[in-house]
């Protein structure tokens, strides 16, 4: 699956690693929903430094369509809000 984390590029990430990923997402939406800005904070860095650290990075260069858009570090509550689909922000 090709991920693009936004405003960093895109990493290749094996499907077998979603389930550590889906655990990070449901702790994102519990905090969203609680409106815990340090705990969505801490959980959305996780989030990204699990991706960034279970996938290859493609070259700057590759252009592949992404299975996954996911949020800068920086985003916002409201941005990663508009971003959620029914599953969160990774699906499964």
């Amino acid at each position: 699956m090709i991920v693009r984390i936004m405003g960093e590029g895109q990493v290749r990430l094996d499907d077998g690693h979603l389930t550590e990923l889906n655990k990070l997402d449901d702790e994102l939406l519990a905090e969203m929903e609680s409106g815990d800005e340090e705990g969505f904070r801490r959980t959305l860095g996780a989030l990204l430094d699990a991706v960034r650290r279970l996938g290859a990075p493609l070259p700057d260069a590759a252009l592949e369509p992404s299975e996954l858009i996911l949020p800068s570090p920086d985003a916002t509550l409201s941005e990663v809000r508009e971003m959620l689909n029914d599953d969160g922000l990774i699906p499964g």
